[in-house]
């Protein structure tokens, strides 16, 4: 696998990111959720007319970061997290998801507890959807 290959895997282009207004109320409305603290995931099979499999958004409430820097920096964290991780979810799932991953907590993280608590997080994914 050549140099390029690698970091495409790794990659987090824009068609992957969850933006239609409708699919984001439709996903808070009836998904279904995943908690390790402090992160949440909101998940809903569903079928994009382009050819992605996964489609996702991060979330920093203003309730929890006032200063839109703080909020920006968590969503930074999450999605770098995010992307690192996603082959896991990518090689052991069949069908298509909208995703949103929320920081639920109230404290600033550091990325090493981003990292960790994302991979617990999509590990519980993968389980439970197989299960179902």
């Amino acid at each position: 696998m050549d140099k390029t290959a690698r970091l495409k895997k790794f990659a987090f282009p824009k068609k992957e990111k969850l933006k239609s207004k409708k699919l984001i109320e439709q996903l808070f409305a009836e998904g279904k959720s995943i908690t390790v603290f402090p992160l949440k995931l909101i998940y809903l099979p569903i079928v994009f007319d382009d050819d992605v499999q996964f489609k996702t958004m991060v979330v920093a409430p203003k309730k929890n970061f006032k200063s839109a820097v703080k909020r920006n920096r968590v969503k930074r964290l999450l999605r770098e997290a995010y992307r690192l991780n996603k082959p896991y979810i990518f090689n052991n799932i069949e069908g298509n998801f909208a995703l949103a991953i929320l920081y639920i907590g109230k404290e600033m993280p550091d990325y090493h507890l981003v990292e960790l608590k994302t991979k617990g997080l999509l590990e519980q994914f993968v389980k439970k959807y197989n299960h179902e």
